[in-house]
C-alpha cells in the first residue's frame, strides 16, 4: 500500500502554533517552484538583507553589477541555528534563531553560489546565487551530495564480513511504571544493503532506534543528548499536545529530557519532527514504541518489524534528498535492511502462537504486512482489533495493511515445521527488499 501525496519574526505569544506553521511553510515552499529575486542597487556598497528559515533563503538571487562591492546582512528567523557560506570560502557563524550577521561579500566579479552548511539543509533547498549583469530568475533545485549515489550489485546478496541481523525480538517491560532512558542522537556510517554504506542518522545508533516498551498509564523519561552537527527533536505519535511544547528541538551538543505517559494502547511510531521531516526520518530517525493492550495474552515469542525505505546518497554520505523528493527507494526494508531475516531467519516453535508487531515508518510507503502460509488469528491495528484472539468461526486475516506512521500486530501459529517466508505484498516493496522468513523448530 502506498500513500497519497498531493518576514517577520513569529512571536512568542504564537508558539503554540510553530510546529504547524513550519511544517505549512515547507509545503508550500515545496511546491511555490521559485523563490524572490533581489537586484542590488548600484553603489559604492550594496547592502541586502538576506533571511534564513526553514529550508529556504530569501532572496535566493540576487543580480549585482560587476565590480560592485555587495555586504550582506543575514538573518536568522528560522526555528533551528543556520548560516551562510559562499562558494568563494566566506561565511558567517553559525547563527542562533533569531540573530543576524553581516557578511562582507567584498567586490564581486564573477557568480558566487551560497548555502548553508548545517547537515542536509543544503540539499534540502537553502541555497542561493549571486550573479553579474541582468536581472536573470535562478531556480534552486533539491540539492544533491557530491558525487554518484551508491549502488547495491544485488539487494539480496550476503551482506558483508561481521554483519548481523537487527534485533527483532521484543524485550519484556521492563520493571515498574516509570521507564528512564538516555539516548544519543548520532551520525553513523554503516552498511545499509549490500555493497552499500551511507551516513544514517540515528536515535543512540541504530536503525530503527530503540524499541520502547510499556503499559497503558506508564510513564517514560527520555533524556537525549544531540551529538550531532544538526538540531534534531523527539516527535512520539502517542503524545498529546501542541508540537512546540512537545517536539522541544535539541541544538548540536544540547540536551533535552522528554517525558510522556502512555495513555493509550497500540503499536506507536516516533521520529525526528525537525524540518525537513521527509530527509531525516528517510535517513533513519524512527522508532517503535509499542504499548500492550490491557489483557494482552501471553505468547511463545514476540517480534517488532519497522518497514522503511532507503533511498541512496553517495558512499559513505547521507540519503539522496532529490530521491526522497520523487518517492523513488533504491530499497524498501525491515529493520533498516534489504531481506535481512532471509539471511538470518526470525524463529519460533511449532504450534504455538506468535506476535508481530508491525509499524510503518515510511517516510512514503505503508505496509500490506502477510505471512505465507499462516493466516492471522489475531489482527490489531489503531487500537482496536479486526480480527479477535480465540474466535476462529468469525474468520482470519491475510494481511494487515498499516499505513505510513501506523501500526499494529497479528498473531498466528505455524502447524508444521519449515520456512514461512513474510513480505509486504506490495510486490514491488517485496522485490526491493521487505521480505523475510520464519523458520518453524519442533
Amino acid at each position: 500500500m502506498r500513500s497519497t501525496r498531493s518576514g517577520s519574526r513569529v512571536p512568542v505569544a504564537a508558539g503554540v502554533l510553530l510546529g504547524v506553521a513550519i511544517l505549512v511553510a515547507a509545503v508550500l515552499y515545496a511546491n511555490s517552484g521559485t523563490q524572490p529575486h533581489a537586484r542590488v542597487a548600484a553603489g559604492p556598497a550594496g547592502t541586502v538583507t538576506v533571511w534564513l528559515t526553514e529550508m529556504r533563503v530569501t532572496p535566493n538571487s540576487i543580480t549585482v553589477t560587476k565590480g560592485q562591492h555587495v555586504v550582506l546582512r543575514v538573518v536568522n528567523e528560522g526555528t533551528m541555528r543556520h548560516d551562510l557560506r559562499l562558494s568563494d570560502g566566506k561565511q558567517t557563524a553559525l547563527l542562533a534563531p533569531g540573530s543576524s550577521a553581516v557578511l562582507d561579500v567584498g567586490t564581486v566579479t564573477a557568480p558566487l553560489s551560497g548555502w548553508c552548511t548545517v547537515a542536509g539543509h543544503r540539499m534540502a533547498g537553502m541555497t542561493m546565487a549571486i550573479t553579474v549583469g541582468p536581472q536573470a530568475e535562478h531556480r534552486t533545485g533539491d540539492g544533491a551530495a557530491a558525487g554518484k549515489d551508491a549502488v547495491s550489485p544485488d539487494l539480496a546478496a550476503a551482506p558483508g564480513a561481521g554483519w548481523h541481523a537487527p534485533e527483532a525480538a521484543l524485550e519484556p517491560v521492563p520493571p515498574g511504571t516509570v521507564h528512564r532512558l538516555s539516548w544519543r542522537m548520532r551520525d553513523v556510517v554503516s552498511e545499509v544493503a549490500p555493497g552499500v554504506r551511507q551516513q544514517v542518522w540515528t536515535f543512540d545508533g541504530g536503525v530503527p532506534g530503540p524499541v520502547l516498551h510499556g503499559r497503558v498509564g506508564d510513564t517514560f523519561v527520555i533524556t537525549v543528548r544531540n551529538d550531532t552537527a544538526m538540531t534534531h527533536n523527539l516527535d512520539l505519535h502517542v503524545e498529546s499536545g501542541p508540537p512546540a511544547d512537545v517536539m522541544t528541538p535539541v541544538a548540536p551538543g544540547g540536551t533535552h529530557t522528554y517525558r510522556f505517559r502512555a495513555r493509550y494502547a497500540g503499536a506507536w511510531l516516533y521520529h525526528c519532527g525537525t524540518m525537513p521531516m521527509l530527509q531525516h526520518m528517510a535517513n533513519g530517525m524512527y522508532g517503535a514504541l509499542i504499548v500492550d493492550p490491557p489483557n494482552l495474552a501471553a505468547v511463545a515469542g514476540q517480534y517488532v518489524l519497522v518497514g522503511s525505505e532507503l533511498f541512496f546518497g553517495p558512499d559513505g554520505a547521507s540519503g539522496d534528498y532529490a530521491k526522497m523528493r520523487a518517492d523513488r527507494p533504491d530499497a524498501v526494508v525491515f529493520n533498516g535492511y534489504p531481506f535481512a531475516y532471509q539471511h538470518q531467519p526470525l524463529t519460533a516453535p511449532v504450534g504455538e502462537r506468535i506476535r508481530i508487531w508491525v509499524v510503518a515508518a515510511g517516510p512514503d510507503r505503508g505496509l500490506a504486512f502477510h505471512v505465507v502460509g499462516a493466516p492471522f488469528t489475531a489482527a490489531y491495528l489503531g487500537g482496536a482489533y479486526l480480527v479477535r484472539p480465540g474466535e476462529p468461526a468469525r474468520g482470519a486475516a491475510q494481511t494487515l495493511t498499516v499505513a505510513p506512521g501506523d501500526g499494529g500486530f497479528v498473531e498466528f501459529t505455524l502447524d508444521r515445521a519449515g520456512t514461512y517466508p513474510f513480505l509486504s505484498h506490495d510486490m514491488a516493496d517485496a522485490e526491493l527488499g521487505a521480505s523475510g522468513s520464519i523458520t518453524a523448530t519442533d
